[in-house]
C-alpha cells in the first residue's frame, strides 16, 4: 500500500504534522509511516559499557515512537487509517532518503515552527532532504491545521515543468478533496508584462481536474507577492516548484523557498521539475 511518510523528533511540530498526515491519509486512502532518526552516537558516551547496551537504547526508541504515534492514531477519527512506525540510525536526511528508496512513499511530511522561526525538523539537517528529495514534500507549520475543504494555490514561474510523479500527486489531491478551482499565481517583477497564454495552456493540460484561476501579481519581491496572495486568498496549501538544474536549492531565486517557509503559517507542498 502506498504511503505518506512523516518524520518525527517527538516535538509539537512533528505531532502537528502527524495529525495533518493522518487527515490526508484518510482522504487519499493511503498508509502512514512515521519515522525517527537516531544519531550515530546517540545513547553512547564513548565507552565500551554503554556501547554494549546500545541495542536496548534503540529498542526503547522504537517503543517510544510507537507510543508517540499511538497518541494520535488512537483518536476515533483515525482508527481506520493504517499506520506503522520505523526507526533507523543516521542523520534525518539519510534515514528518510534510505526509507524512500525502498518503500512506496507518495508524500513526505515535515513539521516546522512556521512564523515563529525555522526550527524543528526543517531547521536541522532535514532541510537536506528537500535538497535531495524527488517526491512531493509537505511542510506543515505548527499553526497550520488539516481541513477537509482546503484552498490550494500553485505559485509558478511558467518555464518550470512539473515532474510526472508530482502532476499525478497534485491531481490526486485535487480529486480527493473535490477541488473545483485551483489558484495559479505568477509574481512578475517589473512594469512590463503580459499574460503567458502558452504557459497557461500547458498547465491546463497537466492539471485537468479543476478550473485554473490564473492571477498575475506585479511585485518587486517574489516572496512578498506570494505572501500577500496567501493572505488575501485564504490559501490553506501553497504549492511551490523546486528547480533541480542548479546546485543551489531555489525557487525563482535561491532564497525564496526558505523565506516563504520561514514566514508562512500555511502548509507548503514542494513539487519538482
Amino acid at each position: 500500500m502506498n504511503q505518506i511518510l512523516v518524520a518525527s523528533d517527538f516535538s509539537a511540530c512533528a505531532g502537528n504534522a502527524m495529525e495533518y498526515a493522518l487527515g490526508l491519509a484518510k482522504v487519499l486512502n493511503l498508509q502512514v509511516c512515521v519515522i525517527h532518526a537516531i544519531g550515530v552516537n546517540e545513547g553512547v558516551d564513548n565507552n565500551i559499557f554503554n556501547a554494549i547496551y546500545i541495542e536496548d537504547y534503540h529498542k526503547n526508541k522504537r517503543e517510544a515512537l510507537t507510543r508517540w504515534a499511538g497518541a494520535y492514531t488512537n483518536k476515533e477519527e483515525y482508527l481506520n487509517v493504517p499506520v506503522l512506525s520505523t526507526v533507523d540510525v543516521g542523520t534525518v536526511a539519510i534515514v528518510i532518503s534510505k526509507y524512500i528508496e525502498s518503500n512506496p512513499v507518495e508524500l513526505l511530511v515535515l513539521g516546522t515552527m512556521g512564523s515563529t522561526g525555522i526550527a524543528g525538523l526543517f531547521g536541522s539537517n532535514a532541510s537536506t532532504v528537500l535538497l535531495k528529495s524527488k517526491i512531493p514534500t509537505l511542510i506543515v507549520p505548527l499553526e497550520s491545521k488539516f481541513i477537509i475543504n482546503p484552498v490550494i494555490t500553485l505559485a509558478t514561474d511558467f518555464p518550470s515543468s512539473l515532474s510526472a510523479e508530482d502532476v499525478i500527486a497534485l491531481n490526486e489531491i485535487i480529486l480527493a478533496f473535490k477541488i473545483s478551482r485551483l489558484n495559479v499565481v505568477n509574481v512578475i517583477e517589473g512594469p512590463s508584462w503580459k499574460i503567458n497564454e502558452a504557459g497557461e495552456n500547458k498547465l491546463r493540460t497537466l492539471i485537468n481536474h479543476a478550473e485554473l484561476d490564473f492571477k498575475y501579481i506585479n511585485e518587486e519581491s517574489t516572496t512578498e507577492g506570494i505572501m500577500n496572495f496567501i493572505n488575501s486568498s485564504n490559501t490553506d496549501i501553497l504549492c511551490l516548484v523546486k528547480h533541480h538544474h542548479n546546485l543551489v536549492y531555489r525557487f525563482f531565486n535561491k532564497s525564496t523557498v526558505n523565506q516563504v517557509v520561514n514566514r508562512a503559517i500555511k502548509a507548503i507542498l514542494v513539487l519538482h521539475e
